[in-house]
Order: structure tokens, then sequence, then C-alpha cells
């Protein structure tokens, strides 16, 4: 029983990670119907900003914390404005070529500067660890979890409390809809877009101190992100999360139990919930 609540909060700690990267990228999606192929990138850069800013400028986790997803949400609103934007009106296919070919610049650009080897982040704000009654694990994993689940609750109150989140989440979900109401949704895309690249380098940031740092690690993620993203439902922010979540158990529960599927368990979850549901669990199918 111990090992399988160890590995279910395991599960939850990487699940924490899926659901603010699938937050952002649905978000993105909902709004702009744009795949953000970029996503796994920028959250490479989210890691890679927390270790330059303490090995370079002396800075440490917290100050990480708060400057790397300011700007890259200012990155991400100025690559909306100047690229993503000019091709919203084509084929959705040009947009996702774009973004896929900017994450394969970021990457190169980042192996000519500081090479292809991993780079420690030592820099935690906490040792140790808790006791959580039948076990004790890392503070700093729980850390973690806890501000991955702060941030998704608060952005989920920010969409259904406010009328900035009314209007976000109506642009989001129904943006033919919403236009039609008269509420210019293009004044919310370059935020909005920000907004969700902030997210990703949140989730870089956190993960520096856990994961080897290195211009492949959001290659390494952001196709299981995708594959939450489209379990939730595209454009769903609650489905994303929930499945970021629940994606991270199964895989954690996979590794405990039968580990020969625990990394192709998400594509078959993502597979059946297809034939089941084409538009994702908690999406909304569209109708001609």
């Amino acid at each position: 029983m111990t090992s399988f609540l160890q590995q279910l909060f395991n599960g939850l700690v990487s699940g924490s990670f899926y659901a603010l990267l699938a937050l952002g990228l649905a978000v993105i999606f909902g709004m702009l119907r744009v795949v953000n192929f970029a996503h796994g990138a920028l959250y490479m850069l989210g890691a890679f900003g927390a270790v330059v800013l303490g090995d370079d400028a002396g800075l440490g986790f917290w100050w990480a914390l708060l400057l790397v997803p300011a700007a890259l949400a200012v990155a991400g609103m100025a690559m909306e404005r100047l690229l993503v934007q000019r091709l919203t009106a084509l084929d959705p296919l040009y947009n996702f070529l774009l973004t896929f070919g900017i994450a394969l610049v970021c990457q190169d650009l980042l192996r000519m500067k500081y090479g292809s080897h991993s780079r420690p982040y030592d820099r935690a704000p906490f040792g140790g660890t808790v006791d959580l009654g039948l076990f004790d694990y890392p503070r700093y994993q729980v850390f973690v979890l806890a501000v991955s689940v702060v941030v998704c609750v608060a952005v989920w109150l920010l969409l259904t409390r406010t009328r900035i989140g009314t209007v976000v989440r109506a642009s989001t979900e129904r943006p033919e809809l919403t236009r039609a109401f008269g509420i210019d949704t293009r004044r919310w895309v370059t935020p909005v877009f920000g907004f969700g690249v902030a997210l990703a380098g949140l989730a870089g940031v956190l993960a520096a101190p856990m994961r080897a740092v290195n211009s492949d690690m959001g290659a390494d993620l952001i196709i299981t992100v995708f594959a939450v993203v489209v379990i939730g439902g595209l454009g769903s922010v609650f489905g994303s999360v929930v499945a970021g979540f629940a994606i991270g158990m199964i895989q954690a529960l996979g590794n405990l139990y039968v580990p020969v599927l625990s990394q192709t368990s998400v594509y078959l979850l993502m597979a059946v919930v297809l034939l089941v549901r084409p538009a994702g669990l908690f999406g909304k199918e569209e109708h001609a």
C-alpha cells in the first residue's frame, strides 16, 4: 500500500508539469486554433533561464520564478504579433510548421551556446523531506505540486469568476459566437498567447531543480503534453488540467505494475478516447 501511495504521489508531481503545460496549450489553441509546437522549447527556455540567472547573474530560485515567466510572456507576445498573427488567416498547418521551426531554432541556439550536455541547477529553495504519514517525500516536490494546484485553481477562478475571464473563456471556447455578439476577440489574443507561454516558462523553472536541464528536455516532453491536451479535449482548460494529473498518475502506476507499457499508456489511452469521444473527454464537438 505504501508503494502504491508513493507512486501515486510521484504521478501527481509529474502530472503537475503536464497540467501546467497543457493548460497553456489549451488556452492558446482555444483562442487562436494554433497548435503551438514551440511550447516544449519554451518550457526548456524556462529551465535554462533559471540556470543562467543563477550561474551568470547570481540570482536565486525565487527571482527566476518571477522573472523568467515574465520575460517569456513578453517574448511570446512578440512572437504572436510578429509571426503567428501573420499566418492565422491561412491553413492551421502553416502555424504548426512555424512553431515547429521556432522550436528547432531555440534548441539549436541553446545547443550552440551551452552544448548538448545537461546543466545542474542546485538552487532549489527547499531541501530534505516532509512526513506525509505513510512515507517521507522530498520537500521540493511537494512544493511543486502545491504551486501547480494553486496556479491551476487561480486560472480557473480567473476564467470563471471575473469579467475578463468570461470574455477570454468565451473567446476560447466559442470564438465565432463571441464575435457575433460584437466582442473583439483579437484584442485578447496577444496577452492570452503570452500567458500560455508564461505557464510553459513557469513549468520550466519549477522543473530545473528536478530534471536534467538540456536543449532536448522540451522535445522529450511535448509529444506527451499534446496527447494530454487531446485526451482532455482540444481547447478545454478544465479537461487539460484533469488529464494532465490523470496521465501523470497512470504513468507512475504503470512504472510500478506494468513497466513495459508505462511510456506508451498515454498513447493507448489517447487512441481509446478518440475512438469513443473524438473531441476528447471534456471537449465539445463542433457541428457544421
